[in-house]
């Protein structure tokens, strides 16, 4: 079983921001490996507390772990932007700034090659997928045509002159308190340590050109209309020997002719007829997995709610599914022929025609109250 997030920082599920931060960074210093040279089980855990505060330190993703838990990022750079394979590159690109001066992170940068050589990131790439209420139900996996920047064929890079290979140029100052020496990302190669010695003519000024790919995506069932998916290093690639950017999918839900969601539950308004509601009848129904046929009792009231359990959207947490939320509607008929209005006018005064709610009957509230508890 997967480590709990709130465990490896050391925090309460009710820590603020600012604490869960200082869990993170303190963790961070303890086990960064510029502190712990060669040692595999201090990376780990470092790997572990990046991996933490990338879900805990976001407000909204910390709000989908509190309801969902690990089921909410699958792991693979898919759901939610959950780190899973996480490595050294993507820690010190996200999180730079969380270790101060002291570990010089910084955005756009990560990782450390050799010698503490910075890895420049290629830049995110962002798509829109909409998605139908069946997808949504079932999971699907699409196929994205997406232009992407990439090393051009033919493209040779040679040591930075400025920074000598490192990706940094340090600065020393006279302070009050003494000289302080301060690194920042070499401006001449972007902080890669490289730059362009052979290009093709078709690459930019970076080496790079774009390229269409097919990038394949696994959407896992129960998404929601606004999140976001990443796959990991289909973004921008980076040049020389920089690592590339990720690909972040945005979910849009399309609308349902006939169904209408809320959260895991699906609500559908069935509509029967005088006749159908007094003498009863059997109704085909739409769900995410087809038609269904259910029965409707004879003397069924307008506003009864029939619950099919099951027949909604598979929780995104993978403990079971929602219900399907029957709206019975009887509908009244507006025009009336001659012989029906004499049916009815004879019918106005007969106490089987009145209405009479016994204490069982649940009034529209109660209904109401009962679909959300």
């Amino acid at each position: 079983m997967k480590e709990d997030y709130y465990d490896i920082l050391g925090i309460s599920k009710d820590a603020s921001a600012a604490e869960i931060k200082k869990a993170y960074r303190k963790m961070a210093i303890k086990y960064h490996p510029d502190k712990n040279p060669g040692d595999t089980e201090a990376e780990a855990k470092f790997k572990k507390a990046a991996e933490a505060y990338e879900v805990l330190g976001n407000q909204d993703k910390k709000a989908k772990y509190d309801r969902f838990g690990h089921q909410a990022f699958d792991g693979s750079g898919g759901f939610g932007g959950g780190t899973g394979g996480m490595n050294m590159d993507d820690i010190f690109s996200q999180f730079g700034d969380i270790f101060g001066g002291g570990f010089g992170g910084g955005g756009g940068f990560s990782g450390f090659g050799g010698g503490g050589q910075r890895r420049a990131k290629g830049s995110n790439l962002r798509i829109r997928v909409s998605l139908n209420l069946e997808e949504i139900a079932n999971g699907v996996e699409k196929k994205i045509k997406v232009k992407r920047k990439i090393k051009a064929p033919g493209t040779t890079y040679k040591t930075c002159s400025t920074c000598n290979g490192t990706g940094q140029v340090t600065r020393i100052t006279n302070t009050i308190l003494g000289r302080m020496q301060t690194a920042s990302p070499c401006t001449t190669c972007g902080g890669s340590g490289q730059m362009i010695d052979k290009k093709p003519a078709d690459a930019d000024e970076q080496g790079l050109k774009i390229q269409e790919e097919m990038v394949s995506i696994k959407i896992p069932a129960g998404v929601e209309d606004g999140m976001q998916l990443k796959v990991a290093g289909k973004g921008n690639e980076a040049p020389g020997n920089g690592i590339p950017g990720d690909l972040l999918v945005a979910i849009e839900e399309k609308s349902h002719e006939s169904l209408q969601r809320e959260g895991d539950n699906l609500h559908y308004d069935l509509y029967v007829s005088f006749s159908e509601a007094t003498l009863g009848a059997s109704k085909e129904i739409q769900t995410v997995n087809g038609k269904v046929r259910i029965k409707i009792e004879p003397g069924v009231q307008s506003g009864k709610i029939l619950r099919l359990r099951g027949k909604g959207i598979k929780s995104l947490s993978g403990y079971g599914h929602g219900d399907l939320l029957v709206h019975v509607n009887v509908w009244t008929p507006k025009t009336l022929n001659k012989e029906q209005r004499e049916f009815f006018e004879k019918m106005a005064n007969d106490d089987n025609f009145r209405p009479d709610p016994k204490k069982g009957d649940k009034s529209f509230f109660e209904k109401v109250k009962d679909m959300f508890s």
